[in-house]
C-alpha cells in the first residue's frame, strides 16, 4: 500500500512539475510560485530527470534548464563566490551557468540562453560525435582594481572560430554575437570572475558543434554555439617560476600541410593525447612537433605556438606554416616585442637544428601565456636555454608586460581589453 501511494505521489507530482514547468515556458515575465516541500523536491527532480533521459526532440528542447530570468544588464561584484581563491589550478569548476545558442537551416541563430545545468541532449546521429564537425576557442576575463572585468581581445577569439568553422562548413558567428555572447555569461557568472590580486581569471570556453543528425558524409542542419566558463589560477601552481624541459615528437605528426592544422578543431587535440602522454611520461612535460613533410622544420609545441628569442640581435623569431594555428597570444606578444621592446620579428620556417641559435625558447597559449623551456630533446641532442631551470629575461618581460595589460595594471594603448558592462 505505501508503494502504491508513493508511486501515486510521484506521478501526481511529475505531472504537476510538468504542467508547471510548461507554464514557466510560456510565460513572458518573472513570476514567483509558493512550493509545498513534497511538490518543490518533485519538480527538482524532474528537471534532472528531464535533463539526463528525456528523449531528444532538438538540442534546444531543455526549456526547464534555461533560466527564465535575463542576465543583469549591469555587471556585479566579481569575486563573490565563496571559493579558495589562491587554492584554484586549471580545472573544470561549477558555476552559476553556461550560454547556449542554436543555429538551424532556413532559421540562422536563435537568442543566446543561459542554462544553468552542465549538461546537454544531444542526437545520437549529431555530426560532432559522428564526423568530427566541432571546433573551439579559450579566452579569459580579468577583474581591475577599479572593480572593471575585462576580456581579452575576444574580437580575436571571434575572428578565429569563424575561420575553424568556415573550414568545417559550420555556420558562421558574427563579432557583435560573439563578444555579446561572453559579455552575457560573464555578467552572470561575475561572482566566479577571482578578485583582483588573486592572480586568477574566468576562463571562457565558446564551442561550436554540429548538433542535428546526419548518418551520411554531409554538413548538419543544425548546430549549437555553448560558452562555458570557469575560474582558474596560475596554469603552473606557484606561478611562472622555473622553465621545463621539453623533448621533439618523432613518431607521430601534427597536422598534414594541407589539412586542419590552422583550426581549433577538436579532432587536432584528440590526436595529439597519445603523443602528449607518451611524452609527460618520459619525463617531458611539453613536447615539439616538425612540420609534417619533410620533418626539418618547427611547427608547433602541443597546445602552443613556438617563439625563439636571439637577444643579441634583438630577433623574435616564429614558425610561419598553414598547418599552425594563429595564436592570439603569440599576435600579442609580437606587438610587445615590437613595438615596446624594440625587437625585430621574423616569421618564417625554422629549421630543427637553428634551436642553437636561440638565447630563449617560449611556448606560448592563452592557458598561461608564456611557457619558458629551458631544454629540448631531438634524437641524441639536447639544446640548452638558460641554467638551472632559470626563466630568461626577456620571455620574463613579455609576460609581465602582457599579464600588467590583461590585469588592467599598465596602460591599454593597443585596445585589447573589452570592458563587461
Amino acid at each position: 500500500m505505501a508503494h502504491s501511494s508513493s508511486r501515486l505521489l510521484h506521478h501526481g507530482c511529475s505531472a504537476a512539475a510538468a504542467a508547471l514547468m510548461l507554464l514557466c515556458s510560456r510565460t513572458t515575465t518573472t513570476t514567483t510560485f509558493a512550493f509545498s516541500p513534497t511538490l518543490k523536491t518533485a519538480f527538482s527532480q524532474q528537471r534532472l530527470w528531464q535533463v539526463q533521459s528525456t528523449p531528444r526532440q532538438t538540442a534546444s528542447s531543455l526549456s526547464s534548464a534555461v533560466k527564465t530570468e535575463d542576465s543583469a544588464t549591469t555587471v556585479g561584484k566579481p569575486g563573490t563566490a565563496d571559493m579558495d581563491w589562491e587554492e584554484l589550478g586549471f580545472e573544470f569548476r561549477p558555476t552559476n551557468s553556461h550560454l547556449k545558442m542554436i543555429y538551424r537551416d532556413g532559421e540562422g541563430w536563435g537568442e543566446p540562453e543561459l542554462v544553468e545545468t552542465p549538461y546537454i541532449n544531444i542526437h545520437i546521429g549529431a555530426t560532432a560525435l559522428h564526423y568530427g564537425q566541432s571546433c573551439f576557442e579559450g579566452l579569459k576575463a580579468y577583474a581591475h582594481e577599479n572593480g572593471d572585468v575585462c576580456i581579452f581581445r575576444p574580437d580575436e577569439n571571434a575572428k578565429r572560430i569563424r575561420a575553424s568553422s568556415s573550414r568545417i562548413m559550420m555556420p558562421a558567428i558574427s563579432t557583435e554575437t560573439f563578444v555579446g555572447a561572453c559579455e552575457k555569461v560573464v555578467r552572470d557568472n561575475v561572482a566566479y570572475v577571482p578578485p583582483y590580486g588573486s592572480n586568477g581569471s574566468l576562463y571562457l570556453r565558446p564551442l561550436l558543434f554540429g548538433s542535428g543528425p546526419r548518418i551520411g558524409l554531409q554538413p548538419a542542419d543544425e548546430y549549437t554555439f555553448i560558452i562555458m566558463v570557469m575560474p582558474v589560477g596560475d596554469y603552473y601552481k606557484g606561478g611562472l617560476n622555473k622553465s621545463v624541459k621539453c623533448t621533439v615528437v618523432e613518431d607521430y605528426d601534427r597536422a598534414a600541410p594541407k589539412g586542419v592544422g590552422a583550426a581549433k578543431v577538436a579532432g587536432n587535440y584528440a590526436a595529439d593525447l597519445l603523443p602528449n602522454m607518451e611524452s609527460k611520461n618520459k619525463g617531458f612535460p611539453i613536447s615539439l612537433y616538425l612540420d609534417a613533410k619533410t620533418n626539418s622544420c618547427i611547427e608547433e609545441f602541443s597546445t602552443s605556438n613556438f617563439i625563439g628569442i636571439d637577444r643579441a640581435n634583438k630577433k623574435y623569431v616564429t614558425p610561419v606554416s598553414p598547418s599552425v594555428l594563429p595564436s592570439i597570444t603569440n599576435k600579442s606578444l609580437m606587438t610587445v616585442a615590437e613595438k615596446d621592446m624594440g625587437y625585430s620579428i621574423e616569421r618564417r620556417d625554422i629549421s630543427v637544428e637553428e634551436l642553437s641559435d636561440f638565447d630563449e625558447v617560449v611556448a606560448c597559449g592563452t592557458a598561461v601565456v608564456v611557457t619558458p623551456i629551458g631544454s629540448i630533446q631531438y634524437k641524441e641532442k639536447t639544446f640548452e636555454f638558460g641554467e638551472n631551470e632559470a626563466i630568461g629575461d626577456v620571455t620574463m618581460e613579455l609576460y609581465n608586460r602582457v599579464r600588467d595589460v590583461q590585469f588592467g595594471d599598465a596602460e591599454d594603448k593597443y585596445n585589447w581589453n573589452h570592458k563587461v558592462s
